[in-house]
């Protein structure tokens, strides 16, 4: 089986786990979300968040490496793996997190409170979190995603589920792509940056019938919510300072 619909598989995948983890965590824990309100994770529609599934395509990748490599037979060679995997996380994050915020004018996460943060992008902790889920994924998690391509290799009808994965992605993509497009536009007349979650969290606040996944088709104007919710956020930046 080619090493492309082995990568594809394996985002496909990562983007809908890691779609659930996000939706769970923003319920649960997020601080942008004091009500703990369901709110679709991501910039996208559909349940997958790409950051996710690029992450699990790298941890493969450097698994896979370090068994035909070698470097996995001795604790020392583990751990060096560990570090490269949470150094590869990190730069997809920090990434991600600069074209959005340098590009868009939007801010999906914010590590701002964090010590060692840069740009509120990524930190030293998450960093950690990153080298710890990697061995998680190493020891737990990678025998099972080999059984699954094993598994893949002899259904190869599933491709199909994964080129339909990919089309409604890729309309989605564009589909987002225009949301954003306004969210920018507005950030650069008023020259802030959009914090997304907060926004969602607003408007689900703010508005009874607020779509999950269309959260951004309100009965009012998204001007205005991004008006209150930037109000919202400035009062809530100083009573901290």
């Amino acid at each position: 089986m080619s090493l492309f619909l082995s990568l594809a598989y394996l985002f496909f995948i990562g983007s809908v786990l890691g779609w659930v983890l996000e939706l769970f965590f923003r319920k649960f824990f997020s601080s942008a979300n004091p009500e703990h309100r369901w709110i679709n994770p991501g910039f996208c529609v559909g349940p997958y968040v790409p950051l996710y599934g690029s992450g699990l395509c790298i941890l493969y990748l450097l698994a896979t490496w370090g068994e035909v490599s070698g470097l996995g037979q001795s604790a020392g060679g583990k751990a060096l793996l560990f570090v490269g995997m949470a150094v590869s996380m990190t730069a997809i994050e920090y990434l991600a997190g600069i074209v959005l915020l340098k590009g868009m004018k939007l801010r999906l996460w914010d590590y701002s409170q964090l010590w060692g943060n840069i740009q509120g992008l990524i930190c030293p902790l998450f960093s950690a979190a990153w080298a710890l889920m990697g061995a998680v994924y190493y020891f737990l998690v990678h025998p099972h995603v080999i059984q699954s391509l094993n598994w893949l290799a002899n259904n190869l009808a599933f491709s199909f589920v994964i080129g339909f994965f990919f089309g409604v992605f890729t309309i989605d993509v564009a589909y987002s792509a225009q949301v954003v497009t306004k969210l920018k536009r507005y950030a650069e007349e008023n020259q802030v940056v959009v914090k997304l979650e907060n926004l969602k969290a607003h408007i689900h606040a703010a508005e009874e019938r607020a779509h999950f996944l269309f959260v951004f088709r309100t009965e009012r104007l998204l001007t205005e919510h991004l008006k209150e919710a930037q109000e919202a956020w400035e009062k809530l930046r100083e009573k901290q300072d």
